[in-house]
């Protein structure tokens, strides 16, 4: 499955110069021809997929994804409740949103094959995982995050520590912060919810594992869902009287 967890970006170089366009109806036809050619090609993508070479529909999929928009990224990852998840990501860009909003809209519905994610979605278990860096494997079980609350602005900030931080530096080490947040909370989540990332050099006091953190940062989101819509409510019956 390592394989398969690959990002793919196309850059489109003939960009639309023609002027203003209705950005919700050209992502909704952007949309629908995409699913088109993704059910044409699907035979195609399921033998790459069985013969263990996802690489093989790479310039594929790229070149699908682009057709939505050019700054959109595809993978296929490992599925929750299906065998493969297909993703296609705006990367919390919040301007390609109506592109990745129409594409799930009019994903067809999921199989015991394919599911489909308009953000990279959270690892069941990302105690489970194990990264490769550089060489070296690195178990996201081992890791520690200290996080500070802050209530007022619905945010989380954190500090994280993994032993393996001492026999790494920049973009590896980088790396190694920020994976275990994405793989803990999904895309989407930790795009809304983390405010400032720290790399600690020893396990700070009060650090949690990553199950503890994600709970913390769920329950943090759901109280702030459940304010929401409570104070529209609110809003809904101060006009009515």
């Amino acid at each position: 499955m390592g394989a398969m967890l690959k990002f793919l970006r196309r850059r489109n170089r003939a960009e639309d110069e023609s002027g203003p366009v209705d950005v919700e109806a050209d992502a909704a036809a952007r949309a629908e021809e995409f699913w088109r050619r993704w059910d044409d090609m699907l035979p195609e993508v399921s033998a790459a997929l069985g013969d263990s070479v996802p690489h093989r529909v790479d310039h594929q999929l790229a070149e699908l994804a682009a057709a939505v928009h050019p700054h959109l990224t595809i993978s296929i990852e490992r599925g929750e409740t299906a065998v493969y998840a297909l993703v296609l990501t705006s990367q919390a860009d919040p301007e390609l949103r109506p592109y990745t909003d129409a594409w799930i809209a009019a994903a067809p519905a999921a199989d015991s094959l394919f599911e489909y994610h308009d953000s990279i979605p959270p690892v069941p278990d990302p105690t489970e995982v194990t990264v490769n860096l550089r060489g070296e494997k690195y178990a996201l079980a081992d890791v520690r995050v200290a996080p500070q609350v802050d209530e007022a602005e619905g945010l989380v900030d954190v500090a994280v520590y993994h032993p393996g931080f001492a026999g790494l530096e920049g973009e590896a080490r980088a790396a190694l912060t920020f994976l275990p947040l994405d793989a803990a909370l999904g895309e989407r989540l930790a795009a809304d919810r983390i405010g400032r990332v720290e790399t600690a050099d020893n396990e700070p006091q009060g650090a949690i594992g990553l199950l503890e953190f994600r709970d913390l940062v769920r329950a943090l989101d759901d109280g702030d869902s459940v304010e929401r819509e409570e104070s529209g409510e609110a809003g809904e019956a101060g006009e009515q009287a």
